[in-house]
């Protein structure tokens, strides 16, 4: 049976919701009860989930560039005037970028995929949290990668990016830690998602041949992890990165 946590009353933000990890975190947040918004690139594919959802729950889709801080900005403003406030925050936005050796990364590609997957994470941090700190609540779940610890050949700044965003978890989850407000991260293995179109057959025979647990994790178990570290009981750990790499990882 499915562990379901209680969001009655909560606020969230999903950004990349639309689709894979995200969409099965917006359907576990409105499962709790929480008010969801959908914060994605692709407008008219959040507007066709929330449309899908809405009778689960309340849900409003919100096209945003998470690398572009005044189209968050935007976001956040849309978001209260439709939510009342955001109390949790799952930033899962991301790019797979280049697969190449890291010297046959274009200066483009590269600032791409810190732009998407590491600076996006800061902008949405630096929107919500001064709300979360006035309210004195927040929960905030960063999805990093396994690449973040260990580093995926031929997917550096893949891999440099979520290990930035695991420092950036540590860093905001000090900072914040005399507020009742919890900064985690999470590092799954790869997951079956729109972002494997992203990348090369050898690429995804890589990463899975790491895995002990030689297979895919489902969304639904990141999504399972990430309720817990949005939840009310996620009470005293923050600036921690939870594993669910199915045994790459357990550090």
């Amino acid at each position: 049976m499915s562990i379901t946590y209680n969001f009655v009353g909560r606020a969230a933000v999903v950004t990349g919701g639309a689709q894979g990890i995200g969409r099965a975190v917006v359907e576990k947040l409105i499962g709790g009860g929480a008010s969801v918004a959908i914060w994605d690139r692709d407008k008219a594919l959040a507007e066709r989930t929330a449309s899908e959802l809405a009778e689960r729950g309340k849900v409003v889709a919100i096209g945003v560039d998470v690398g572009d801080y005044a189209s968050v900005e935007r976001a956040r403003d849309e978001t209260v005037a439709a939510l009342g406030k955001v109390d949790l925050l799952v930033n899962s936005a991301g790019i797979a970028g280049p697969i190449a050796k890291t010297w046959e990364h274009s200066p483009d590609q590269w600032d791409q995929v810190i732009r998407v997957n590491l600076t996006g994470p800061y902008h949405c941090c630096k929107a919500l949290v001064p709300g979360m700190i006035e309210r004195n609540y927040g929960r905030i779940a960063n999805i990093a990668s396994i690449a973040g610890k260990e580093g995926n050949p031929n997917a550096s700044a893949y891999s440099a990016s979520k290990a930035g965003v695991i420092g950036l978890t540590k860093s905001l989850g000090k900072e914040l830690a005399t507020y009742d407000i919890a900064v985690n991260a999470i590092t799954p293995a790869v997951a079956k998602t729109a972002i494997l179109d992203q990348v090369t057959q050898q690429h995804i025979d890589y990463m899975l041949s790491k895995i002990p647990r030689g297979r895919l994790v489902l969304v639904e178990e990141i999504a399972n992890t990430i309720a817990f570290m949005v939840s009310e009981e996620c009470s005293f750990t923050t600036g921690f990165t939870f594993d669910i790499s199915g045994g790459r990882a357990t550090y």
